[in-house]
Parts: C-alpha cells; sequence; structure tokens
C-alpha cells in the first residue's frame, strides 16, 4: 500500500506540472490583460498612477516571455507560497485565498458528509425495497432534487426562514457577529446559518448519490452469489450488509476524485446569492475581470483537489474491495 501511494504521489506531482502550464495557458487565452484595464481606467481620469502599472510589469514580468512569466509564477507557489498579485482587489493572491479557503472547505466537507450520511441508507432502502410505495417517493423526490436549480432552492429557503422564523439566512452569521471576534456565540451562529447552504448545495448531490447507490446495489442484488447465500440460510440483513452493499459502494466511493471540486466551483451561484463568504465569487469575479493570477491560483487548486480526491478514493476502493489489485 505505501509503494502504491508513493507512485501516486509522484504521478501527481507530474500531473500537477502539466496542469499548472495548461492553467497558464488558459487564464492567458483571452486578449489583453488585467492592466490593460487599467491603463484604460487611467485614461479616463482615475487614480492608478503609470508608475504602479509599470511596476507590476517589472515585477510579474507580463512584458516579459510566456515562459518568463510562467516560471516567475510557478516558481513562487512552490519556493515561497506566492501565488502572484490580485490585480482587482489589490491583495496578494494568497491572502485573499487563506481568508475564504477555510469557511470553503467546512462547507465543502459538511455538504460531502451531509450527502453520503442520507443518500447511504436511502439508496439502499430503495434498492432493498423496489417498487414498494417507499421507493416510488424515494425516486420521486430524487428526481425533483436532481431538477430544482441550486439557486432557485436557495431563494425559497431564504424566502421562508425569513417570513416564517424571522432568520437573516444571508451570508454564514448574523450582522451582530459578522465582524466580531471568534467566540462560543459566533460559533453556535455559524452554526444556525450553515445548514441552509448544505441542503441547498447538497440536494442535487444526495439525489444523484441516492440513483447511483440504488443502481449499484440492484445489480449485485441480482446475482447468483446472493441466491447462493439466500439458499444456504444467511439472514437477509446479514447477506445485504456482507457482500452486496460493500460491492456497490465502489461507484459510490469513487465519487470523490469529483466531488471535492464541484462542491467548491459548482456553488458560484449558490454562494452569490447566499452571500457565503467562500472561494466561488472571488472565481467569478476573477474571471470576468482577467484577474489572471487569482484566476490561476484557483484553477490550480481545484486541479489539486480533483487529483487529492482521486487519490483518496482510489485508496478507499483498495481496502474497501479486495478484487482490487494495487499492482
Amino acid at each position: 500500500m505505501l509503494a502504491y501511494i508513493a507512485r501516486r504521489l509522484v504521478a501527481m506531482v507530474i500531473m500537477m506540472f502539466l496542469i499548472s502550464i495548461a492553467s497558464f495557458v488558459i487564464i492567458q487565452l483571452p486578449p489583453g490583460d488585467f492592466l490593460t484595464t487599467y491603463v484604460a481606467s487611467q485614461e479616463q481620469g482615475s487614480s492608478v498612477s503609470i508608475q504602479q502599472i509599470e511596476f507590476l510589469k517589472q515585477k510579474y514580468g507580463l512584458d516579459q516571455p510566456f515562459y518568463v512569466q510562467y516560471w516567475r509564477w510557478i516558481s513562487g507557489i512552490v519556493f515561497n507560497g506566492d501565488f502572484g498579485y490580485s490585480f482587482n482587489w489589490d491583495k496578494p493572491v494568497s491572502e485573499l485565498i487563506w481568508g475564504q479557503l477555510g469557511f470553503t472547505l467546512l462547507l465543502s466537507v459538511a455538504t460531502l458528509l451531509f450527502a453520503w450520511a442520507v443518500s447511504f441508507p436511502i439508496g439502499v432502502y430503495s434498492a432493498v425495497k423496489q417498487y414498494s410505495i417507499g421507493d416510488y417517493i424515494v425516486s420521486f423526490i430524487g428526481f425533483i432534487g436532481l431538477a430544482i436549480p441550486n439557486f432557485l432552492l436557495a431563494l425559497v429557503l431564504m424566502y421562508i426562514g425569513f417570513k416564517y422564523f424571522g432568520q437573516s439566512v444571508g451570508g454564514l452569521f448574523s450582522p451582530e457577529y459578522r465582524d466580531a471576534p471568534f467566540s462560543l456565540g459566533k460559533l453556535w451562529d455559524l452554526f444556525k446559518h450553515l445548514w441552509v447552504p448544505i441542503i441547498v448545495i447538497g440536494t442535487a448531490q444526495t439525489a444523484e448519490l441516492i440513483r447511483i447507490m440504488r443502481a449499484n446495489l440492484l445489480d449485485e442484488l441480482n446475482k447468483p452469489y446472493v441466491t447462493t447465500a439466500r439458499a444456504k440460510g444467511m439472514s437477509e440483513i446479514r447477506l445485504i450488509f456482507k457482500y452486496p452493499i460493500r460491492i456497490a459502494l465502489n461507484p459510490f466511493v469513487s465519487t470523490v476524485g469529483w466531488v471535492l471540486p464541484n462542491l467548491v466551483s459548482g456553488a458560484v451561484i449558490v454562494s452569490v446569492v447566499l452571500n457565503l463568504p467562500t472561494v466561488g465569487p472571488l472565481l467569478l469575479n476573477s474571471l470576468q475581470s482577467q484577474d489572471m493570477y487569482l484566476a490561476g491560483a484557483f484553477i490550480l487548486l481545484l486541479s489539486v483537489l480533483t487529483l487529492v480526491g482521486t487519490i483518496v478514493s482510489d485508496i478507499l476502493l483498495a481496502l474497501l474491495d479486495p478484487r482490487i489489485k494495487l499492482e
């Protein structure tokens, strides 16, 4: 197992190098850059100085060839943890990212745990009780969850929370705690606001995982080894949990590779609607304004999440299913 993990980590480093090149190429594909917008605003009487523009060009090599700019960017990340400078926010990119990343990871992990905790038992029940009234109800709710856009559900929950419960559901904190220092009261206020984005972001994911679990388990329940185990007198509960569920979890676990980055990047509109202090709105803003270093850092981090999620899912699959050989 350790040799397998070591090989995957080496492959991950190589893949990250290739992804970093692709990311840097992508963020430079649109014509112009953020400094072009700076120059335009200078011509319109903005307070941006020519000296500041020249300083930024020289510091980040924006007047240099592509490979020089890339080397300055990637070497700053690897050796100094410097992701560059956000021209739009007039701050270092690392300061912007780490300021929002904590809430983003908290929300993403909580949403993932919510989706798994809800979809696993419901998916098992729906498969075991196929074509029952409960199965039809669960299937109907699952299709509704897949069909309703997350931002629409966010608006509905915001209206219900404000009208019937008198609670401000926008953001992760009440106004009185938003800029307050950390305390038990602020922590409790965070948990009171956290359930809305968890439900909103996790609804579609939960509905999808329910359908995956149901389909996988139904496929296993109809195989000969299950019939043989029943014929030998094994109890139904022990049979289901010992064999079919364990094998049906394989595709369920393998979704970790794309669930993690999807929870971050796929919740951009929801974050804007709910005014969440996550990286989603920053990502959208950086792409709209061609804030190249901020956008490149986000693309790189999403790629890292994808690779990390893939490695985690592969290790879990190897532990879960003895038929999978690490070689």
